[in-house]
C-alpha cells in the first residue's frame, strides 16, 4: 500500500490559504488538472458526505466524498469513488498548521491507496508530482506567491 506524502510552506496567512482550499467544489478554479466540477445533489461544498464530480482536462471523470472537515484544525479527508486511474482504497488527508515566526502555512497533503501489482511508484510518482505537487505551485500562482 502506497503512501505519499507531500509538504510545502506557503509564505500567506494560513487564514488565507484555508480560504483557497476549505472549498471542497473550488479546486477547478485553482488546479491545473481539473476542467469543471460540482457537488452531486445540491449538497454544500462544506456538509462532510457530500460528493464532487470533476472533470480533468482530458476529459476523464472522477468522483470523490468529503470524509471529515474541521475548520477549528484547518484540516480535510476525502476519498476516490470512481476514477479511471487504478487508485484503489485512496484516502487522502489535507492540513494546513501556522508557521508562527513568519505568519506563513505549512500544508501537508498525504494519501494511502492500493495499486495494481508493479504500478506502486508509477501511480505513487502521478499522486505526489501530478496532483499535490501541482497543486503547491497552483496555489502559490492563485495567491500571488510565485517568488516566495
Amino acid at each position: 500500500m502506497p503512501k505519499v506524502y507531500r509538504s510545502t510552506v506557503l509564505e500567506a496567512p494560513i487564514e488565507a490559504v484555508w480560504e483557497q482550499l476549505r472549498d471542497f467544489n473550488g479546486h477547478d478554479r485553482w488546479h491545473p488538472a481539473i476542467a469543471t466540477s460540482q457537488i452531486e445533489r445540491g449538497r454544500d461544498s462544506d456538509m462532510v458526505g457530500c460528493v464532487r464530480r470533476f472533470k480533468l482536462q482530458d476529459g476523464a471523470e472522477l468522483r470523490e466524498q468529503l470524509l471529515t472537515l474541521s475548520d477549528m484544525e484547518t484540516a480535510y479527508s476525502y476519498c476516490l469513488l470512481d476514477t479511471p486511474v487504478p487508485l484503489l482504497n485512496y484516502v487522502s488527508h489535507v492540513r494546513l498548521t501556522p508557521v508562527t515566526d513568519a505568519d506563513a502555512t505549512f500544508w501537508e497533503w498525504e494519501s494511502r491507496f492500493d495499486t495494481p501489482k508493479g504500478r506502486e511508484k508509477e501511480l505513487g510518482t502521478l499522486v505526489g508530482e501530478g496532483i499535490y505537487q501541482a497543486g503547491f505551485d497552483a496555489i502559490r500562482a492563485e495567491m500571488g506567491l510565485e517568488g516566495a
